[in-house]
């Protein structure tokens, strides 16, 4: 990538890129933001989401081949946000073999009897691979701290559940996920910003269309009514843990076009930091192709 393009995509990037948390406030990100696209001309931006794609298919061969770093991406969002759209189409272009999609629904009862972040960390990707979480973790700040009823079925000793539980809980997260930075792991955070009106008009939607039926939930619909308590669970999650070893990056998603294409750009942006080249062969590994060549020149036809 051009030294012109690296500089326009991270000026792109810089509003929704957090990676420090103080003074973080998500009244101050429009979830209907498109920068200089709009509905005239976002037929450019799914031309650069195209170009991107590309470029993540090139950078995702080097990793693969080079088995040095691993690449974590974490989506959290409210329902109807478009992450599972957002994955499938920002990874369309990628080798399936180099890449893991772990969806994380609601805690088994396997899963309850572990700490709160085992059933994520037994599904970290291997080195030279891309791991997505489809939620993740994360949901232990989130919809646990909404729903304080959830800690009760995590059985953990009473002494440790005190006021500042939630605190602790993101201060183990910070030490994870700067063990796992130090470990090699490129750590990327999405939490895709919808808002109230459009989750409201994507369900009505999901309600309308019989082919969308099947996507919508009553349990969904239950969950808006918490909508004011999940955007300051957010809005403190995302100040506490936003560090730049594992950013987060607030991105608008009430236009799904520029979500994807924002998404795309910011695995690019830190894929190409990595400096991804492909292994170099040495003296005898150049006799042995040389030799293959041989061989292969001398059969009869």
């Amino acid at each position: 990538m051009e030294k012109s393009q690296k500089k326009r995509i991270r000026e792109f990037l810089e509003p929704y890129c957090i990676t420090q948390g103080k003074g973080f406030r998500l009244k101050d990100h429009d979830p209907t933001d498109t920068q200089k696209f709009t509905s005239e001309n976002k037929g450019e931006a799914k031309e650069l989401l195209e170009r991107g794609v590309e470029w993540l298919t090139e950078a995702q061969g080097k990793l693969y081949a080079q088995d040095r770093w691993s690449v974590l991406l974490l989506f959290q969002a409210m329902d109807a946000a478009g992450k599972d759209g957002t994955i499938k189409h920002v990874m369309s272009g990628v080798n399936p073999q180099g890449v893991q999609v772990t969806s994380f629904k609601a805690p088994s009862a396997e899963d309850l009897d572990h700490d709160f972040m085992w059933r994520c960390m037994k599904a970290l990707p291997e080195r030279g691979r891309i791991g997505i979480f489809n939620r993740s973790y994360y949901e232990e700040v989130l919809v646990v701290k909404v729903h304080e009823q959830l800690l009760a079925k995590q059985r953990l000793p009473e002494a440790l559940v005190t006021k500042k539980i939630w605190e602790h809980r993101y201060e183990d997260i910070d030490h994870i996920e700067r063990y796992l930075a130090r470990n090699g792991y490129i750590i990327l955070k999405f939490f895709l910003n919808v808002s109230h009106a459009e989750q409201k008009r994507r369900f009505l939607e999901r309600l309308d269309l019989p082919d969308k039926n099947w996507k919508f939930s009553t349990a969904d619909a239950n969950e808006r009514r918490h909508w004011k308590a999940y955007m300051e669970a957010y809005e403190t999650m995302i100040a506490h843990t936003a560090k730049k070893h594992a950013p987060w990056y607030v991105i608008p998603a009430d236009n799904k076009w520029f979500t994807r294409l924002a998404v795309a750009l910011a695995i690019v942006d830190a894929m190409d930091n990595l400096d991804l080249q492909y292994p170099k062969v040495g003296a005898e590994k150049k006799k042995e192709l040389a030799e293959a060549r041989r061989v292969l020149m001398a059969e009869k036809k």
